[in-house]
């Protein structure tokens, strides 16, 4: 779906196919990780390498969400006293890494169980996970693509992350959700699913625009199956 935004004054355009489809995170329940191997014993899922920041304002927004997080909620908390971030040597800003996975990773032994301790504070306080948490990791596996075309006119791609798009690092994945046909299993559409991040991405009315035309592909049965789901 391609559409002009008056808001933004670019055209966005839309992978309906993706968020038709019932896809779903399954971390804990079947994700096996990004690891060289399977692993999903150790539920880290995409959490293995920490997470790179968009950009200065991102790593400063998690920094200061670490300062809240209490030990009940972070099982690694005496590990962050100094800093959460550090930066590569090619000069990327991510996350530190303890016990070979993200620092703000709490692991299944944690009496809070496994999962990232930014969600636990967004849960404990009834805030939106997505300002707590670095970018990319409210929205994965959604990819937000901006394209710069000849005229010199932009469209923004919203569609799904691939194992391909994390470069040449993602060959080196052993698994990827969007390509297993274990993760799309819920009985929701991802538009429906992950509307927070998704008018996070766009905006209410260009969210509004894409959900009006997913609900006619549905009512008129023209929608088409994700090729994952096909492969069945």
């Amino acid at each position: 779906m391609t559409f002009f935004d008056p808001h933004e004054e670019f055209t966005w355009m839309v992978d309906i196919t993706f968020l038709l489809s019932n896809w779903n995170c399954i971390f804990g329940n079947g994700c096996q990780g990004v690891l060289t191997g399977p692993s999903p014993e150790l539920e880290q899922g995409c959490c293995s390498y920490g997470a790179h920041f968009a950009d200065g304002e991102d790593r400063q927004r998690v920094e200061l969400a670490a300062t809240r997080l209490g030990a009940d909620q972070w099982q690694f908390k005496s590990k962050g006293k100094n800093g959460t971030t550090r930066v590569k040597k090619n000069g990327e800003a991510v996350t530190k890494l303890v016990q070979n996975a993200c620092i703000f990773l709490n692991r299944p032994d944690f009496h809070r169980g496994a999962g990232c301790a930014l969600h636990v504070l967004a849960l404990d306080t009834g805030e939106s996970f997505i300002p707590l948490k670095p970018e990319v990791c409210w929205q994965v596996p959604l990819r937000k693509e901006p394209l710069a075309l000849e005229s010199g006119d932009v469209v923004v791609r919203i569609g799904q992350w691939d194992r391909s798009d994390w470069g040449a690092g993602g060959a080196e994945f052993h698994w990827w959700c969007t390509q297993d046909p274990g993760a799309f299993t819920s009985s929701s559409r991802v538009v429906e699913t992950m509307q927070e991040e998704l008018v996070a991405l766009m905006n209410p009315w260009a969210y509004e625009q894409v959900l009006r035309y997913c609900n006619e592909r549905s009512a008129q049965g023209t929608a088409v199956a994700h090729p994952v789901v096909r492969r069945r």
